[in-house]
């Protein structure tokens, strides 16, 4: 990667990435983040270096019933284990196949478990295109995997992170000149701005 990362997760969200507490497709996207970027992948290594460390000094309880047996019955799992865990964060989620939803954007979906009202899917821009004007009934975390776009707060190329929430209010340009390739949580909905946005925004599936 030659570009330097500039844009990375709140210290918030690699705090709760690091103690597991995030959705399965909001993990997703930071853990593509996290595999680009040595800063916020050594980051995360601390967080969950604190968080075995508050471990160590809780007080001890009782293990539930069965707990012996499913640690031993894990133990010849770990050649298995350790093949995942070498994975690519994408290797082990299904795709679905590109679709037109806007002149020069594609996305397909990725399939992932958990929340329903939080989906997972690449977006694909072409070449100096401006994506709609849209604002988001929830939280939008996008990473980027190819090419570039630029809004008002900045330039997002390979790796970076973009958190966005309902507050934000944006129109991303194509900056680069090779498609623009993304992986996007997004929670709720998208909201278009413009009149004509609006108006076709039931037939699309943005």
């Amino acid at each position: 990667m030659t570009n330097a990362i500039t844009h990375h997760p709140s210290d918030e969200t690699l705090a709760a990435y690091a103690s597991g507490t995030l959705d399965e497709a909001r993990s997703l996207v930071v853990s593509i983040h996290r595999s680009l970027c040595a800063a916020c992948g050594h980051a995360v290594d601390q967080y969950e270096a604190i968080g075995g460390a508050l471990l160590e000094q809780a007080s001890p309880v009782s293990m539930r019933p069965g707990a012996l047996q499913a640690a031993l019955g894990s133990i010849g799992t770990s050649a298995q284990g350790a093949e995942i865990a070498s994975e690519q964060p994408l290797d082990r989620h299904k795709l679905g196949p590109w679709r037109r939803v806007w002149p020069g954007l594609q996305q397909r979906a990725v399939s992932v478990a958990g929340d329903s009202d939080i989906k997972v899917f690449m977006l694909k821009a072409a070449p100096g295109i401006t994506l709609p004007h849209h604002k988001h009934t929830g939280d939008e975390w996008t990473c980027v995997l190819e090419g570039a776009f630029e809004h008002q707060f900045g330039r997002y190329g390979p790796g970076d992170f973009d958190e966005a929430d309902e507050t934000v209010d944006h129109k991303p340009r194509i900056c680069s000149d090779v498609p623009c390739v993304c992986i996007v949580a997004l929670q709720g909905s998208i909201r278009l701005q413009s009149f004509l946005g609006r108006l076709i925004q039931p037939i699309l599936r943005l």
